[in-house]
């Protein structure tokens, strides 16, 4: 699988994203990194706890680096997410739900883009 594919299989913007970055080197590095990041463990777990501030930051760092890194059907969902805690919605189950699958279809994407490298 190459770099531009698992845009596509994840929802995501090649284009954007090289355009940004310029180097496919640089973009591979960062894409690999999302997968070291903690911020969707945090969010589900805050959200699980009560803990709407701190899931509203989790939420707002996932949004972020999707928007950085052109992860466009993740970086939708978190940031509908973000905009309902900034909100102070209590009920935010379905759009957590939504966070969750898109989140689930981009690591597996990031998965198989980085079992091909081995």
């Amino acid at each position: 699988m190459t770099l531009q594919e698992c845009y596509a299989a994840m929802g995501g913007d090649y284009d954007d994203a090289m355009g940004r970055l310029r180097s496919e080197r640089l973009l591979q590095k960062f894409v690999l990194k999302f997968l070291d990041d903690g911020n969707f463990k945090l969010l589900c777990q805050s959200l699980a706890d009560g803990r709407q501030e701190e899931a509203f930051r989790a939420a707002h760092t996932i949004k972020g680096m999707c928007q950085n890194l052109s992860f466009r059907a993740l970086g939708k969902s978190s940031s509908r997410l973000t905009e309902a805690l900034r909100a102070g919605e209590s009920d935010t189950r379905e759009l957590l739900e939504c966070v969750m699958e898109d989140y689930r279809v981009t690591e597996e994407a990031i998965r198989a883009y980085q079992a091909g490298l081995n």
